[in-house]
C-alpha cells in the first residue's frame, strides 16, 4: 500500500530549500539562484526498508524572515515540516527558536526536522566549534551541492510519518 504525505520546507530566502528539493527529487544542483515565488510542488516516491512506499509531495515555499508571514493555506494538511537555515548566514538562524515555537504552537503534532544547509562551505571543525551559535540543534547539516545527508533527511522524515 502506498501512502502520500505532504512535506513543507520553510526558511529564509536563499537558504537552499529549492536546491535541497532538487537534489533529493532530481539528484541535480545548480549554482544559479532563482527566487521561489509562492509555492512550487515536486514529488518523489521513497521506498523504506519495511517494504512500505511513501509518496512525498514536497512543497517549496517562498522564503520569509518571519515565519508568520507564510500563508496559512500553504501549511494546511501538512504531515511534516523541514525548517532550513544557512549555516553561513546568522540572520537565517538567529531567531530560529521563535519560528520553531510558532510551528509547535500552531501544528503541535506534526513532525519537523531542522536543517543547517550549505555544510560544504564550512569545515567540520567550524560546525563543532560554533554549534552553540545555532540556538536550536539541527537534526542535520546538509549540502544540496554535494548531496551530503539530503537523502537521509527526507527518508528519516518519511519513516517518522508512517510510523
Amino acid at each position: 500500500m502506498r501512502v502520500s504525505k505532504k512535506i513543507v520546507l520553510l526558511g529564509h530566502f536563499g537558504v537552499g530549500k529549492t536546491s535541497l528539493i532538487r537534489r533529493f527529487v532530481e539528484d541535480t544542483f545548480s549554482d544559479s539562484y532563482k527566487v521561489t515565488i509562492g509555492v512550487h510542488i515536486l514529488k518523489r516516491e521513497v521506498e523504506l526498508e519495511n517494504g512500505k512506499d511513501v509518496n512525498l509531495i514536497i512543497w517549496d515555499l517562498e522564503g520569509y524572515d518571519d515565519i508568520k508571514k507564510t500563508r496559512e493555506s500553504y501549511l494546511l494538511g501538512t504531515h511534516g515540516f523541514i525548517y532550513v537555515f544557512d549555516i553561513t548566514r546568522p540572520d537565517t538562524y538567529k531567531e530560529i527558536d521563535k519560528s520553531i515555537a510558532y510551528l509547535q504552537e500552531k501544528f503541535n503534532d506534526i513532525p519537523f526536522k531542522i536543517v543547517g544547509n550549505k555544510a560544504d562551505l564550512v569545515t567540520k571543525t567550524y560546525l563543532k566549534e560554533n554549534k552553540e551559535e545555532f540556538i536550536v540543534r539541527p537534526n542535520y547539516f546538509t549540502s544540496a551541492k554535494t548531496g551530503a545527508h539530503v537523502k537521509d533527511l527526507f527518508t528519516d522524515l518519511a519513516k517518522e510519518l508512517i510510523g
